[in-house]
């Protein structure tokens, strides 16, 4: 096979020695186009294409242009390769089992494939996955996945409990928890519940008032938590209703709580020996996770929110430990700022955990929890030049845009400029920026630059999900 590899000047070394290590495989020409590879041109890839017989072409990943045209009157296709120059040796070294894209940079395209492949191997092991039992169609315990268990706290005073729980489960919860404060009473369970009518998935109810519990047996489908003192008055119930309940020690050892349950025919007992947060026993309460003969409830939730630690690798190292002691569900919460994207980050770890199974570390799985920090940095062709200018203080006196100013933020996962009563919204800055060059709101080059910085700043907020303040630092 002989392959076309157009390149910019400053990357050309980085991309020879990539063909290099393939010549035994491939026939790789290198052709240099100019300084940048990505500003590659439809006619001068033609003209190359003319003066050789060629199986494919491989373009930079930043290019912009399309090649469409060039593949039809060539006969020749144009893929992309990744977007950084550094990983095209992993592009080539694997291009015998797949078929790059024509639109999408190879590590874009190659990251969403195994993807894929990570999601279908997730869903045969949970299809053919044991379990020890059964609730509401969800298998708990076995070697399936640990399910995922979120929490609404107060739910008797949420203005939109039903929205709230849709949420959760879209965002990976597999069991939402609804919790109840001392002064709810039997009718604000009843009529939460009755609010809840219609969905499908697997309910909890939290409260240990053997009232509040009764109430809440129409529907849920565990009942967190049950000890020694509630046990006598609604064990009865809990067994007739079908449902689960989670066991924890109170003045009674877990042990004795759980015969007790037992006692009462609960056929799907699940056990919590009650992790504790750092600094208040942790470690130590690890050690009542060994020996327990029944699925276990793992609290990751109390550990992260009395954290002041980013969640993601907090509940990805929980996470972790619940899988090696065998869990079976894992708590989490999202009850303060910190720990908001908490479900569908503890959902993703759980992902990892399975994908683990057969490798001695969780990573290069196709799915991570890199949110931040990147798996591996890139080492990119340093920049030449022959001479600088070296950048100084911004003016001290402003010179605003005559069109006026903007004010900008966040709703949703919108980015919004406002400017005039007038406001240009988009999912991205560039929408947004586009948007109003289109509108001829802009006059000032410098308005321009500054109206790209702060639009950029919103989405990354959105991204990661922290507050945006204009004019202030991301």
């Amino acid at each position: 096979m002989r392959i076309l590899l157009p390149t910019g000047s400053v990357t050309a070394a980085t991309v020879t020695q990539a063909a290099d290590a393939c010549r035994g495989r491939y026939e790789i020409d290198v052709i240099v186009t100019g300084e940048i590879a990505s500003f590659l041109t439809p006619v001068q890839l033609q003209g190359l294409i003319k003066d050789g017989r060629y199986d494919m072409v491989i373009v930079s990943g930043m290019c912009t242009a399309s090649f469409e045209q060039v593949e039809r009157d060539t006969g020749v296709p144009v893929y992309r390769g990744p977007r950084h120059a550094a990983d095209l040796g992993i592009v080539l070294s694997i291009l015998e089992t797949l078929e790059l894209s024509r639109s999408v940079p190879a590590d874009d395209f190659l990251a969403a494939r195994r993807r894929e492949e990570a999601e279908r191997t997730l869903a045969q092991y949970e299809e053919a996955a044991s379990w020890e039992c059964m609730i509401r169609g969800m298998k708990v315990g076995g070697n399936s996945r640990i399910k995922v268990l979120a929490e609404i706290m107060d739910a008797h005073r949420r203005e939109d409990l039903r929205g709230e729980v849709e949420q959760f489960f879209a965002s990976g919860a597999d069991i939402v928890d609804i919790g109840f404060g001392f002064d709810a009473t039997p009718d604000d369970v009843a009529r939460c519940f009755s609010e809840l009518e219609g969905i499908t998935g697997p309910l909890a109810v939290d409260t240990q008032d053997p009232a509040l519990i009764e109430a809440a047996l129409v529907r849920a489908d565990i009942i967190l938590s049950l000890h020694e003192d509630n046990i006598p008055l609604v064990g009865k119930a809990v067994a007739d209703a079908g449902a689960a309940a989670v066991v924890v020690p109170r003045r009674r050892t877990l042990a004795e709580n759980i015969a007790a349950a037992e006692e009462a025919k609960i056929a799907c007992l699940i056990a919590d020996p009650l992790l504790q947060p750092v600094g208040s026993g942790l470690v130590r309460s690890i050690g009542d996770f060994s020996n327990v003969s029944h699925p276990i409830f793992f609290g990751a939730g109390n550990v992260v929110e009395l954290l002041d630690a980013d969640s993601p690798g907090t509940n990805a190292l929980l996470c972790g430990m619940a899988h090696e002691l065998g869990a079976s569900i894992i708590f989490t919460s999202e009850h303060s700022d910190k720990t908001r994207g908490s479900v569908a980050e503890m959902r993703r770890a759980t992902e990892m955990m399975v994908l683990s199974r057969d490798r001695p570390y969780p990573k290069d799985l196709g799915l991570d929890l890199l949110v931040i920090k990147e798996k591996r940095r890139r080492r990119e062709p340093p920049l030449e030049y022959r001479t600088f200018v070296q950048a100084g203080p911004v003016p001290a006196e402003i010179e605003y845009d005559p069109h006026g100013n903007f004010r900008i933020g966040i709703e949703g996962a919108e980015v919004v400029a406002v400017i005039r009563d007038r406001a240009y919204r988009g999912t991205s800055w560039a929408e947004v920026f586009f948007a109003i060059l289109a509108g001829e709101e802009v006059s000032l080059l410098d308005h321009a630059a500054y109206l790209g910085k702060e639009l950029y700043k919103a989405e990354l907020a959105i991204r990661f999900g922290r507050s945006f303040e204009q004019d202030g630092p991301f």
